[in-house]
């Protein structure tokens, strides 16, 4: 059977990745899951129809069950985990192919979100207290777009801003958004252990050209994406080829745990090769990529680092003084835990070139970096990136040259916002003010509605959210400071990745003998 493991080391961590995707599961909708079985040859309909393909089974006689999210159909191979390992099955080797449909309404409510998202929260304050971090995501506000039907998670804005000083715009593609009566919804949810506090929420309209991709850069300017052109090779430093998972923007993603490799080393050190075109001065690197899911969960971490006290005074350094600001910024240049080094290679060696914020970690959508390329040499576009290991999942890398027409952006102003209770959030949410929404509980959601423009003939639409924010998350009061560690995260490189790759040691073997002690329990019962 043509079955191989690929890079095991390199496998997403099943415990934050379950703890994702069973949170999301429960809160998108009332649905239930069915399985069928369906021949290979319906294979690239039942991926087209988005349709989980959970296992197969082989010529052989063979039953193999993939791990979530289910296997990824490209090239007549099915690209998978199985037990957290990637593996590849030929498609001709299939006999059989298992497919997980969902039936039922689709239309999830946010109450059943409080309610799901409280019982977690009460069964985890009941078990015995663990040594060990729970490996939960610290995000920010989930914003579920309107698609006709149900409401649909499309956006995680202003990740990573933990306190006014970091408050910032985010410029979100709102994929799954449909005009329903002439009218876009969108509701904000709260469903994490944080307060969050949303400044802006407003749409920007573009009409463009069918066929072309609009995407932002961090600093809000959009671009209109033609001819992109994606990795010729993409290999990490020992020489393995990534480009199967690099090259295009599907559920393959790369997202090494938090474990050193062979040479005890923390940083992958990742090469992407894209023709040249030498008459071109700058280029847009196009991105999909998010913060990983270990990652997002040790924010918590280092700030608790800090105790109460510290963390106070911290806080409120950053949100005074710009100084600190940029001290914080040059730590995540250096670290890049949640700021990724973007080099060129030109003639004097790697120069950076660009840097690419974190974001997510359950949403990634395709982002711009600009680059300067004037001083780049030979026939081909050398990129470099040294992405944290358990810090980054990529998804895909593509190259533009061309500048593109201009675009029309229409705003528009939300004309209706209310809160769960009913209040009016109008006044808080149409303009860049000192008025937020507070969502201070695990549960709150307000509903947003914006007036669709008329569609233009012969025109593709793509739909930004630009919203503006920050949260505040839910520290343990009695959290005790740890100088000594935060000294030497702020002061020695590698130290915040060594850090996270020890918590995250201590948890997997937590949950490896946790396993164990469950499989004995069952097994005596039997």
């Amino acid at each position: 059977m043509s079955m191989h493991t690929l890079f095991p080391d390199a496998r997403r961590p099943l415990g934050t990745l379950l703890v994702g995707l069973t949170f999301l599961t429960s809160l998108v909708s009332c649905t239930k899951a069915v399985r069928t079985e369906v021949s290979p040859e319906s294979v690239p309909v039942t991926a087209a129809n988005r349709e989980k393909i959970v296992g197969v089974t082989t010529r052989d006689g063979e039953s193999l069950e993939f791990d979530d999210p289910g296997a990824h159909l490209k090239s007549d191979s099915l690209y998978a985990r199985i037990g957290g390992d990637y593996v590849v099955v030929a498609m001709e080797d299939a006999d059989r192919v298992i497919v997980e449909r969902r039936e039922g309404n689709t239309v999830a409510t946010v109450a059943l979100v409080a309610g799901i998202t409280l019982g977690l929260l009460i069964v985890a304050a009941a078990a015995t207290p663990e040594p060990e971090p729970r490996p939960v995501e610290e995000s920010c506000p989930f914003v579920y777009s309107w698609d006709g039907e149900a409401y649909v998670l499309d956006a995680e804005p202003f990740g990573g801003a933990i306190t006014s000083g970091l408050e910032r715009d985010d410029y979100s593609p709102l994929e799954h958004l449909t005009a329903d009566a002439g009218e876009y919804r969108l509701r904000i949810t709260n469903e994490v252990y944080e307060t969050q506090h949303t400044n802006l929420m407003e749409l920007w309209v573009v009409d463009h050209e069918p066929g072309t991709l609009v995407a932002a850069d961090t600093e809000g300017n959009l671009y209109s994406v033609e001819g992109r052109h994606p990795p010729l090779a993409a290999r990490d430093g020992a020489g393995r080829d990534l480009l199967v998972w690099l090259e295009a923007t599907d559920r393959l993603v790369w997202e090494p745990m938090a474990v050193p490799d062979a040479e005890g080393d923390l940083y992958q050190d990742i090469v992407l090769t894209f023709p040249r075109n030498p008459k071109a001065p700058r280029a847009r690197l196009v991105v999909n990529a998010a913060t990983g899911l270990w990652g997002s969960h040790m924010i918590r971490e280092f700030v608790q680092l800090r105790g109460s006290d510290g963390t106070v005074a911290w806080f409120d350094r950053l949100d005074a003084d710009p100084g600190a600001l940029a001290e914080l910024h040059t730590w995540n240049l250096r670290e890049q835990l949640y700021v990724l080094r973007i080099y060129v290679e030109e003639s004097t060696g790697w120069e950076m070139r660009g840097e690419l914020r974190g974001e997510g970690p359950l949403i990634a959508h395709d982002r711009v970096v600009p680059l300067d390329i004037s001083r780049a040499t030979g026939e081909m576009l050398r990129i470099r990136i040294e992405p944290p290991r358990g810090f980054w999942a990529l998804n895909s890398f593509g190259v533009t040259y061309d500048t593109g027409p201009s675009l029309p952006v229409t705003r528009v102003a939300p004309r209706q916002a209310r809160s769960a209770d009913g209040t009016d959030l109008l006044p808080l949410l149409s303009s860049t003010d000192n008025l937020y929404y507070d969502m201070p509980l695990t549960g709150d959601w307000g509903d947003v509605s914006f007036a669709a423009p008329l569609p233009v003939a012969g025109k593709e639409r793509s739909v930004i959210l630009h919203s503006r924010g920050y949260y505040e998350l839910h520290l343990d009061p009695d959290a005790e400071a740890d100088t000594t560690l935060v000294r030497r995260i702020e002061e020695v490189p590698g130290a915040g990745a060594a850090f996270a790759a020890d918590q995250y040691g201590r948890w997997s073997t937590t949950e490896r003998l946790r396993r164990v002690e469950a499989t004995a329990v069952g097994g005596a019962g039997n």
